[in-house]
């Protein structure tokens, strides 16, 4: 899948947020060392990947992430709860509502992959339009986005938040409203994303080229192949510019 060619998508790039421009893992690790006091040995990594998963498996179920309310709340603790379990620790509901909450404090602690925002600048230096598309609650987003002065690169209008457009990935109907937008066709856009689910399917169910951003090395999770992977910015670069 890996190739040195540069994608072709020179109209619009749009990215993914949560690791894929910073590193999602580190509040995650940061909670469960804060709350359950998990030692150095924990297996952080895997049970991160499982988390992201039940995550995106619990929002699939409820037709779509919960903006807000007690339905939001469920699944955020009850991603916690299944995901730690397979790594042999049993939440209660109240532990598990406290790892969230300290998850929380700490995304808005945080600071973009090296060369995320070099790359960005580079596509918009070659005339490329470059936006973000993001599942979660508006506000949330939008805190974690300011803490990372991504607005500074990306205007409002290139901004899709799944809260606030009311579609999430891996809905093609979002993709389709961001390409239409745009007043792109689908084949002049590509999208940069982490999850395989949300990103890579959604993106390429609506007609995007797609790049799988694999710098954890996940396994796939069906037999569907992204047009590209990378493992790093040095690739994504290669892939965008050719460099």
């Amino acid at each position: 899948m890996k190739s040195t060619k540069p994608a072709a998508c020179a109209h619009a790039v749009f990215f993914d947020l949560d690791d894929t421009l910073y590193d999602h893992l580190l509040p995650f690790r940061g909670a469960l060392q804060a709350v359950l006091n998990t030692g150095d040995d924990f297996p952080y990594e895997p049970a991160y990947h499982r988390m992201r998963y039940y995550s995106d498996h619990l929002s699939a179920l409820a037709g779509g992430t919960p903006t807000h309310g007690p339905a939001l709340e469920e699944m955020r603790t009850e991603r916690f709860v299944r995901s730690l379990a397979e790594f042999g620790v049993t939440l209660k509901q109240e532990q598990a509502a406290a790892v969230q909450a300290a998850y929380l404090d700490r995304q808005f602690c945080i600071r973009p992959f090296e060369r995320a925002f070099e790359l960005i600048g580079k596509l918009k230096s070659d005339k490329a339009l470059v936006g973000l598309i993001t599942n979660g609650p508006p506000e949330h987003q939008w805190r974690k986005i300011r803490a990372l002065e991504l607005d500074r690169l990306i205007p409002p209008n290139l901004i899709y938040i799944s809260g606030a457009v009311g579609i999430t990935k891996p809905d093609r109907k979002l993709f389709d409203r961001v390409a239409a937008e745009a007043g792109l066709a689908p084949e002049q856009c590509c999208y940069v994303g982490d999850s395989w689910r949300n990103d890579v399917v959604g993106a390429a169910g609506a007609g995007w080229r797609t790049i799988w951003f694999n710098h954890r090395r996940a396994q796939p999770e069906s037999a569907f192949r992204p047009h590209e992977q990378a493992f790093s910015y040095a690739d994504l670069s290669r892939l965008l510019l050719g460099e």
